[in-house]
């Protein structure tokens, strides 16, 4: 069996988009399970050697013995959207209709700025584990958008990393600095996706399939094992081989969670 994706998202009532990991099965061309990530659900996967991930194509996956991982050369897709600023990089432009400009807030102070067709601003918002977020421009196509983007970003950033929304999980957002971001823009709806999380206090960053899934904020995986919590990044998966039964191996205690 190999981790060949995931679907980000958030174990609450916020979006219809459940997370899930994408398990790989059987020889040749196989089949994809999909293995749901509800809070209380058991995981028992040891992780073994890491390679491409291969090709996905609906409910079937074409395996990849090249040992670059999570993408090698062949397989390795770039979305030229989203390098896009205002310039279309395909053969023609095809972004003709509603896109939003959003913030997005992650805890304890790091924003951001984005872009995404209008009807999927709050999926969005979702899949990228956002704390808050804030629609401040509607535009008629992708490219007005982009431009709006690379000006604002000139002054606040277009990207959070996976690490720095970890250290953030167990902590507060920073009321204060969020309105004061937003008194600079004309913000036409606010949405806060309510993350129900057990958290009292950081979780540990590791990487592993195993233990009680505790909830999942973006590409965010929460485990618990022996009474610690554990921040998986779900992207850290994808491509490695996995076998059935707890691996077993000692974990990062959840004592140096704040060292």
């Amino acid at each position: 069996m190999q981790i060949v994706g995931y679907e980000a998202g958030t174990t609450t009532d916020f979006d219809d988009g459940d997370p899930a990991l994408l398990v790989a099965e059987g020889d040749g061309e196989r089949r994809v399970r999909r293995v749901g990530l509800d809070p209380g659900t058991e995981l028992a996967y040891s992780l073994e050697e890491r390679r491409c991930a291969g090709v996905l194509d609906g409910d079937d996956h074409r395996p990849c013995g090249r040992p670059r991982a999570p993408y090698c050369e062949d397989h390795a897709h770039t979305w030229v959207c989203a390098r896009c600023t205002g310039t279309c990089l395909k053969p023609e432009m095809d972004c003709h209709q509603d896109h939003a400009v959003y913030l997005a807030a992650f805890a304890p102070d790091a924003f951001k700025v984005g872009v995404t067709k209008l009807w999927r601003l709050r999926r969005r918002l979702v899949e990228q584990g956002a704390d808050r977020g804030a629609h401040v421009h509607t535009v008629t196509n992708g490219r007005i958008a982009r431009e709006i983007e690379a000006e604002t970003a000139t002054e606040i950033p277009d990207r959070v990393r996976v690490p720095t929304k970890v250290e953030g999980l167990g902590t507060g957002l920073d009321g204060d600095a969020w309105e004061a971001l937003l008194a600079e823009f004309d913000v036409q709806e606010r949405i806060d996706p309510a993350y129900d999380l057990p958290l009292d206090r950081r979780p540990v960053a590791d990487t592993l399939a195993s233990g009680t899934v505790r909830g999942v904020k973006g590409r965010v995986l929460l485990l618990e094992r022996g009474g610690t919590t554990y921040a998986v990044d779900m992207r850290e998966l994808v491509g490695h081989e996995v076998t059935d039964g707890d691996p077993g191996r000692d974990l990062q205690s959840s004592l140096g969670a704040f060292g």
